[in-house]
């Protein structure tokens, strides 16, 4: 795997405008790609009902300006990438793989953790962070209310 893994990408404002918003289906409707070839030819490719879900969300997300990347679950990552799924520097996730909280495996001399570890990961951090967060609103209610 390269260490350049997340690709953003986002439509410039022009296209944003131009895209308009998938109309919601309905049971028994299904969705067709059509491919305008530069030779004039016109290829038409049907989605699977499941797989109109994630283009409806990716179309989305592009429509309302968000940079947008696609990863699968068992796809691994670099700790440079990881540390930007997660918000915290490479090094730290560095420390965090050698104490065991994010597993990885060595390719080379390269580690490489799989997406859905890095999303654990962040999950619990998260949930730590709003625990926090909690802790410390009720901390300020008792010192300005309740003069502790």
């Amino acid at each position: 795997m390269t260490s350049h893994v997340l690709q953003f990408t986002e439509l410039p404002d022009r296209d944003r405008r131009a895209v308009a918003p998938m109309p919601k289906l309905a049971e028994g409707d299904h969705v067709e790609l059509r491919i305008h070839r530069e030779g004039g030819q016109l290829q038409t490719l049907s989605l699977p009902a499941s797989a109109v879900a994630p283009v409806e969300a990716l179309l989305d997300h592009l429509r309302r300006g968000e940079r947008v990347a696609l990863l699968t679950e068992d796809q691994e990552l670099s700790p440079t990438d990881a540390s930007t799924i997660l918000g915290i520097s490479r090094p730290l996730v560095v420390v965090r793989m050698d104490r065991g909280d994010l597993p990885f495996r060595y390719v080379g001399k390269h580690r490489r953790a799989k997406l859905r570890d890095v999303l654990a990961l962040k999950a619990r951090l998260d949930a730590r962070q709003q625990a926090l967060d909690a802790l410390g609103e009720d901390t300020e209610d008792l010192i300005v209310n309740h003069g502790l």
